[in-house]
């Protein structure tokens, strides 16, 4: 009997040693990741990341807790201008099925968003906002 509960608390402890797992860092809080962004606007705009993107990053938010993107959507600008370097980048926003050009002031702003190549959009059945139909009608 002895040697048997010593079996099973041996088992036990070495199981529990195989599962635990170091706690991951602290996550930076929200007031530190929108610090380091106004600090570094200019050089994370260059390399085509957005407010939002940066501080979902920055506090630790992984792939798995933000929305799985479809084939051809891209959450940074320049992962899409990879993508389709002849084509223009637009901005989609995944809850209306509109999708906003450079000059609007909704690209890259809506909540549920993706970058895309424009040629992509109209295949996937996204349209055009009311901004671009009239700048492509002049």
């Amino acid at each position: 009997m002895r040697v048997s509960l010593y079996a099973a608390l041996l088992g036990a402890g070495l199981i529990g040693a195989m599962t635990w797992a170091p706690p991951a860092a602290e996550a930076k809080t929200g007031k530190e990741c929108r610090a380091e962004w106004t600090a570094n606007k200019a050089t994370l705009q260059a390399d085509g990341k957005t407010r939002r993107a940066f501080l979902a990053e920055c506090q630790g938010v992984t792939a798995s807790k933000s929305r799985a993107l479809a084939k051809g959507q891209f959450t940074t600008e320049a992962d899409a201008k990879t993508s389709c370097p002849a084509d223009t980048v637009v901005w989609v926003n995944l809850r209306t099925k509109v999708f906003h050009t450079s000059d609007s002031a909704s690209y890259g702003k809506t909540k549920r968003g993706a970058y895309m190549c424009q040629k992509e959009t109209t295949a996937a059945g996204y349209k055009a906002s009311t901004r671009a139909k009239r700048a492509a009608a002049q």
